[in-house]
């Protein structure tokens, strides 16, 4: 599908007006997908530190509770005792497993494989998300409104593509349904990364779509479009996105 001249995204008479830096972006991204990995393992570390702590004091709880008063038998100070050490001996034992392996960028994985994967997909999501709104926000204000979906899916491949990579989407095809597939062939946030045989390279690259991903679908809500989105590369520099727009309740 072919494309109309782009607008300016912007007033560019606007004194005050403050533009994107696409090379911020790089930057930012560079370090997000790393960060984003990085604080997803902490928080699960201090939420095991926490229950960990409060088992802990439970059971020192329970231990003081059950301990005989003066002057009972030997054998239940015994008991007592050996029950107040199992109790230790259990969260130490908890504690030892502090890790399931080696997760994505040589960070200690204290989830399982998928419940980091979803985890970090929820947070970049999320960030972009944010993102999108505010541009659209800032960047669609002076336009005219848009006629329907199409017309909003448009804005996105031209406008919103050039003002976030630069470049438009190289092809645009839709079901006429609420199915809309975006191909940028030449992904600016894939531009510079290395290939490396067995296809690990396309691997390693499916996180920096989740950004992105969260940045249409935030620029699809401001503008009144409830959607979800997914995205993935088959080949690098290459990257392909699905929209799937929600119906509006009646």
């Amino acid at each position: 599908m072919s494309f109309d001249p782009v607008l300016q995204p912007f007033n560019a008479s606007d004194p005050g007006a403050s533009f994107f830096s696409s090379s911020c972006l790089d930057f930012l991204l560079i370090e997000l997908v790393p960060m984003a990995y990085r604080v997803t393992n902490e928080l699960e570390a201090n939420a095991r530190a926490r229950s960990l702590a409060v088992a802990a004091a439970e059971a020192g709880l329970d231990g003081a509770l059950s301990q005989p008063r003066a002057g009972a038998g030997g054998a239940g100070q015994i008991e007592d005792t050996g029950a107040v050490g199992g109790a230790a001996g259990s969260t130490s034992g908890t504690g030892t497993g502090t890790g399931t392996g080696t997760g994505a960028f040589g960070r200690q994985r204290l989830l399982d494989e998928d419940e980091e994967r979803n985890a970090v997909y929820y947070r970049l999501d999320t960030l972009g998300y944010r993102v999108g709104q505010g541009l659209v926000e800032r960047f669609s204000r002076d336009r005219p409104r848009f006629h329907d979906t199409l017309d909003v899916i448009k804005f996105l491949c031209k406008d919103l593509w050039v003002l976030v990579f630069r470049k438009q989407v190289d092809n645009l095809k839709t079901n006429h349904r609420g199915v809309y597939v975006l191909t940028d062939n030449s992904f600016r946030p894939f531009q510079r990364m290395s290939t490396e045989a067995g296809g690990q390279a396309v691997v390693r690259a499916q996180p920096f779509l989740w950004f992105p991903c969260g940045i249409v679908r935030g620029a699809l809500a401001a503008l009144g479009i409830t959607a979800t989105v997914q995205a993935e590369s088959s080949e690098l520099p290459g990257a392909i996105f699905q929209i799937k727009t929600v119906p509006a309740k009646a």
